[in-house]
């Protein structure tokens, strides 16, 4: 519910200060006394698209406040917490209109987008009248209409919609998968059985390469090698040592014990010596290679690395990427089966997403006969008893809103043939049909705003005592708003505003004025009986007041 808008050098506003009420409010006055401008505040606070020079002549920004109450489950709520703004009971947007054009927007005083500011008015306020496209003229919007008038919960099929085009996706992809893999299939074959028959390991090269070298040097060093273990053989450096043991064990007897340390250090080189030749006759060993086995091991290397540059992988990849060849060989071979899966579940998907429409579409059937007959029961009150209103179901693309195209149509004489609302209705019929649509589609409306501008223009005497009721029963179930220049409508609000235009010192001012009793006896008179106001016209207004 708007509970109170400020607004601030704003067009011939200097500063006004309105306070709201629950229930209908009534705003009345002269033409051209500012009723338009206080709508155009609001739509620039809510972010509505409107005139551009708002800013008051001479001031160097204007601003417009308004607070809302929000209920618990008010959708706004939502709408806050998306945008990383705490939601609280109360919810104050605030919006400056620079003299350059620049415009800022705050939402409890955090800096929000224009397109948030707009999201939240969605959810805060409707605004009805004579030129009314946000929703009831809107042809796009007829389908959604009807939906809550008949209560129905349509996420089920939207959800099935989002299966259908789910289960499309993924046999569109598996048939795009294997078309590309047949284009390649001659290639996969050939390729996956190069690898396989090659089978590389991870790690593989690496090893071969090092097995290579090692041969290719072993050809180099071999002949230093055994030059060395002759050195330590038993015709050289072990030959040696042994006859230089022999004669120094014979002598040591008569060398009183000078040979004893010699003789110990000679045994422990023989036993070194001895590992010595071990260790090179080992390297020997290792060294001695069959000159094939060079040749099988460059032969294996070169064809590894000769695949990894074919297929543009790491040596160490090839095991891996030959899986993955394998794998789009297998969607090929597996392929029809997996299509026919696939086809089969788009199948089903379809099948229940049909199922769901159709049951949609009777319901809607169902729901627009009642909302003929409701809004049949309306217009006669309007005086429009000779109107007819149709809700028309077409078929439409399939989509995730089912198989409906609806469209609020009507007949304004019999005989006639019916159209849309805002084609065939005049200007004063236009606003009773809207009225109607909405006493009818409204079934409660918690923290919500309805404003009427103007809406019962063109009518009078007991068709505008219809509009002012049907009016007051909205009101009943949401707070409503309207500017109106009938007696009748303004007798039944709860709230009543008057908007005067007053000129001080060459300067014109807008103000508005809450008004009292026996002032609201005063307006509804100056409404009936206009630039004087006798005492008839003020006992019809107590009449009107007392009705």
């Amino acid at each position: 519910m708007l509970r109170s808008l400020e607004i601030r050098d704003i067009l011939i506003i200097d500063r006004l200060v309105l306070e709201l009420g629950a229930g209908l409010n009534v705003l009345t006055g002269e033409t051209g006394a500012g009723k338009s401008i206080l709508l155009d505040a609001l739509g620039m606070v809510l972010g509505w698209k409107g005139r551009a020079d708002l800013v008051r002549l001479g001031a160097d920004r204007g601003e417009v406040t308004a607070v809302f109450d929000l209920p618990g489950q008010h959708p706004a709520r939502a709408l806050l917490e998306d945008a990383g703004i705490e939601a609280e009971d109360e919810l104050i947007l605030r919006r400056l209109a620079h003299a350059d054009g620049r415009r800022q927007a705050f939402a409890n005083d955090r800096r929000v987008s224009a397109e948030v500011l707009r999201g939240l008015s969605e959810t805060l306020v409707e605004l009805h009248g004579q030129h009314d496209d946000r929703g009831l003229l809107n042809p796009r919007g007829h389908r959604a209409l009807l939906d809550a008038f008949a209560g129905l919960d349509t996420a089920p099929l939207r959800t099935l919609w989002a299966a259908q085009r789910q289960a499309r996706d993924a046999l569109y992809e598996a048939e795009a998968q294997i078309a590309r893999a047949r284009s390649d299939e001659d290639f996969l074959r050939h390729a996956v059985a190069e690898l396989d028959k090659l089978a590389p390991l991870p790690g593989e090269e690496a090893t071969l390469d090092a097995k290579r070298r090692l041969m290719q040097g072993a050809a180099r060093i071999r002949e230093d090698v055994s030059r060395a273990l002759a050195a330590l053989s038993e015709d050289g450096a072990e030959g040696r040592m042994r006859d230089a043991q022999r004669w120094m064990e014979g002598a040591s007897d008569k060398a009183e014990g000078r040979l004893d340390a010699p003789l110990s250090a000679l045994a422990r080189a023989t036993i070194e010596l001895a590992e010595a030749q071990a260790g090179v006759e080992a390297c020997l060993e290792a060294l001695d290679f069959n000159p094939a086995e060079l040749e099988a091991c460059e032969e294996r290397l070169f064809a590894i690395r000769a695949l990894s540059r074919k297929h543009g992988v790491a040596p160490d990849d090839l095991a891996s990427h030959a899986d993955g060849l394998r794998t789009r060989l297998g969607a090929i071979d597996a392929g029809e089966a997996g299509l026919a899966k696939l086809s089969a579940a788009v199948r089903d998907a379809e099948a229940a997403f049909a199922v769901e429409a159709k049951r949609i579409s009777s319901l809607r059937a169902t729901a627009a006969t009642r909302l003929d007959r409701a809004m049949a029961a309306e217009l006669a009150p309007l005086k429009m008893e000779r109107a007819v209103f149709r809700t028309v179901l077409d078929a439409a693309e399939p989509g995730p809103e089912g198989l409906d195209q609806v469209t609020f149509t009507v007949a304004t004489n019999p005989g006639a043939p019916p159209g849309a609302l805002n084609r065939i209705a005049s200007g004063g019929e236009l606003s009773r049909f809207l009225l109607a649509l909405k006493v009818c589609l409204t079934g409660g409306g918690e923290g919500l705003t309805m404003i009427f501008d103007e809406i019962d223009r063109g009518v009078g005497g007991a068709t505008a005592d219809a509009v002012g009721r049907r009016l007051k029963a909205l009101s009943a179930a949401a707070q409503v708003l309207v500017v109106t220049h009938s007696p009748q409508v303004a007798a039944l609000g709860a709230h009543h505003w008057r908007v005067e235009k007053r000129v001080k010192a060459d300067v014109t001012t807008s103000t508005v004025t809450a008004l009292s009793k026996a002032e609201r006896v005063e307006e509804i008179a100056r409404m009936l009986a206009g630039d004087t106001v006798t005492d008839a016209a003020r006992a019809a207004a107590q009449a009107l007041l007392a009705a």
